[in-house]
């Protein structure tokens, strides 16, 4: 960050535009900042899943993933620049693939659910695909950045997987969806 902030407001903002980090002003409800503030609740939500209970190794990846979602805001931000790397999306298959090892196959659609800490991680893979959903309509009106694209949807598949694994390391199985089931 060149230029610490001692002053949070500017009243910049005041007129419904905010601005990127190369100088330039956009709409608040521009393409880019949808993309930007979708990464920032994602990060959040990750953040609020860090308030549990969690295991050293899971821990760390999260706060690792944490920096990455940043770092993919300021991408955006930033117009041009690009700091994700196909190593991060080969990273999270990697971890992604440890964590399914642990677990039985999937036969049915899961719902959201389980322990808490799951539950948590189910409202972020969904805040992820929603992410990944802003970053395709940004990319498909500016010049597209496949690694942004890969990384998250790489990420909400290891969401996915670790709501699983934290439901299985509390003894909670996954909740199934049961087609049509209605209580009378």
């Amino acid at each position: 960050m060149g230029k610490r902030l001692t002053r949070i407001y500017t009243r910049t903002g005041d007129d419904g535009t905010t601005g990127l980090g190369d100088g330039t002003r956009s709409s608040k409800r521009g393409l880019r900042i949808e993309a930007m503030g979708t990464v920032d609740e994602l990060n959040s939500f990750i953040g609020l899943l860090l308030a549990e209970t969690l295991d050293g190794e899971t821990r760390i990846k999260l706060e690792d993933i944490q920096h990455e979602l940043f770092d993919l805001g300021g991408d955006v931000c930033i117009p041009g620049r690009v700091t994700i790397s196909s190593g991060q999306v080969d990273r999270l298959e990697a971890q992604l693939d440890h964590y399914n090892e642990a677990l039985p196959a999937l036969r049915e659609f899961i719902l959201p659910g389980g322990t808490r800490a799951a539950s948590l991680c189910h409202v972020a893979r969904a805040v992820c695909r929603r992410a990944e959903r802003r970053f395709v309509e940004l990319y498909q009106a500016e010049t597209s950045v496949p690694v942004h694209l890969q990384y998250l949807n790489r990420l909400s598949d290891f969401l996915f997987v670790l709501c699983r694994f934290l439901n299985q390391q509390q003894g909670v199985e996954d909740v199934m969806w049961q087609p049509g089931k209605t209580t009378v």
